[in-house]
């Protein structure tokens, strides 16, 4: 089964980053299959969604800001808890179809790496699984 890492170097606090063309060449020579995809992070997620419109990612970053407010009462002592209850609500993890080489994604979608505490290194682990 074979495995990798990306490495994500994220410029904002709140960013969304496009992975699908880097892992489409991960899967480019697999007929059929899994991709796998994780990051390792507890304050970044990965979600699909729409890829088209950038104006998505700016309506996604700003509802999450609106849902996780900075001034609630947080105990965590390191000042990231709105990051690590975004990453909660997004998750650390995807799983997408490979079919004759090609990720099955809708016509808008795309993997994105979501950074709620940047800007910083990161790495994105995947896994292919043939079947």
């Amino acid at each position: 089964m074979p495995r990798g890492e990306l490495t994500v170097a994220t410029s904002r606090q709140l960013e969304m980053i496009d992975l699908t063309d880097r892992l489409q060449q991960v899967v480019s020579g697999i007929d059929d299959g899994i991709l796998h995809v994780y990051t390792p992070h507890t304050t970044a997620g990965l979600i699909i969604n729409e890829g088209a419109d950038p104006d998505v990612r700016r309506d996604i970053l700003g509802a999450l800001g609106r849902i996780v407010p900075d001034d609630f009462p947080y105990r965590h002592s390191e000042g990231n808890s709105p990051a690590h209850l975004m990453t909660a609500l997004t998750g650390s993890a995807v799983t997408v179809f490979i079919v004759q080489g090609r990720l099955q994604l809708g016509t808008w979608q795309r993997i994105f790496f979501c950074e709620f505490d940047g800007p910083r290194g990161r790495r994105v682990w995947w896994k292919t699984i043939a079947g």
